[in-house]
């Protein structure tokens, strides 16, 4: 019998110590999105397979350390180990994982760890399938789809809509790009983070689903920022004009689940409740609003809200630095200080960019 692997960093992994290969989950990428992602897909699979082993992997390897501590709290049979590199990540496991914060990381993870390996472990490596659901530009997929696929592996680009509490709840929407047989052969890993499965089609197409997704999102916000601000100032209680809209033509998730008004879902605890902690960071709706306007433009399809949307979230980062890493809801706190302030809010083109 196998010896399980201890919650410690791997050392020089081998081919010969990694027998379990086939048995083994590696999960890149432990954010706000990926910890509750792996949670759930390791608890699952747990649940079905005792001897599982799991590989989290972490750019702060204080987050893989947590990350196994809590786990083993809740399954202390578990198998569980801490990869320091990408590189050993991929040598442990055969389903491999990646949920990383833009196109950046994304290269360098698979150019300079991934598929070197997956080169390395030539014949074992066609049994290998690499699922991304970093949210980038759709391009940068595209090319690390063709060179893992290039290295007899199989690869989709499956990014999520939902938000964190989507993806602690295991009821995420995948969006997925890729063959017909990868789509089928990653679809049991899928389940276990989300509901709703869908295959949009080639490469890149789960990227481009959901940059759509999330240029409506980030457009979305800013307007029921500004209309739950404007039934304030016309003297109406939140929760009233919450569920007024809820029930109404103006309903949406920016609304009834991710409201920047604390109280206004009195049933519910988004973000604002909590100091606008623990929800999609600004300056990550910031990046997808970019990588709509970047594709956008490359394909001419005019984005006037679009562009308005992303200059203003630009400017919330340049003015209220603070904002960055909070919820991206907290544009309604932007909004009420320069209310407050007697600001006028002026949307600059030429803010663009600006991180």
């Amino acid at each position: 019998m196998k010896r399980s692997l201890p919650a410690r960093f791997l050392q020089s992994l081998t081919l010969e110590r990694i027998s379990y290969r086939s048995k083994s989950t590696s999960f890149i990428g432990l954010g706000r999105m990926g910890y509750e992602m792996a949670h759930n897909l390791f608890s699952k699979q747990y649940a079905n397979a005792q001897d599982a082993h799991f590989i989290v992997c972490d750019a702060v390897p204080e987050r893989a350390q947590a990350f196994s501590a809590s786990f083993l709290t809740r399954f202390p049979g578990a198998k569980i180990a801490i990869a320091r590199t990408p590189e050993e990540a991929t040598l442990a496991s055969q389903n491999i994982i990646t949920m990383l914060p833009s196109s950046r990381e994304v290269k360098t993870v698979y150019n300079d760890g991934i598929v070197p390996t997956l080169k390395k472990l030539s014949s074992t490596s066609h049994n290998t399938l690499c699922i991304d659901s970093t949210t980038l530009n759709v391009d940068v997929a595209c090319q690390v789809a063709r060179d893992v696929v290039d290295t007899n592996s199989q690869m989709i680009d499956a990014p999520v809509s939902g938000g964190v509490t989507g993806a602690k709840a295991g009821t995420l929407s995948i969006l997925v790009g890729g063959t017909e047989p990868a789509f089928n052969l990653a679809s049991p890993i899928l389940a276990n983070m989300g509901q709703r499965i869908i295959h949009c089609g080639p490469s890149g197409a789960g990227l481009g689903a959901k940059i759509c997704n999330n240029l409506i999102l980030g457009v979305q916000q800013i307007v029921v920022g500004e209309a739950m601000l404007l039934g304030e100032k016309l003297g109406l209680d939140p929760a009233v004009l919450a569920s007024v809209v809820s029930s109404s033509t103006g309903s949406c998730w920016s609304v009834s689940v991710n409201n920047p008004v604390p109280k206004s879902l009195p049933e519910k605890s988004p973000p604002c409740e909590r100091g606008y902690e623990g929800g999609f960071a600004t300056s990550l709706m910031l990046k997808d609003m970019g990588l709509a306007t970047d594709i956008a433009a490359t394909v001419g399809s005019p984005l006037p809200l679009g562009e308005a949307a992303e200059s203003l979230y630009a400017r919330v980062i340049q003015e209220e630095p603070d904002l960055s890493q909070k919820d991206f809801s907290s544009i309604y706190r932007y909004l009420s200080k320069a209310s407050s302030e007697g600001r006028k809010v002026r949307v600059a083109q030429e803010t663009r960019g600006i991180s």
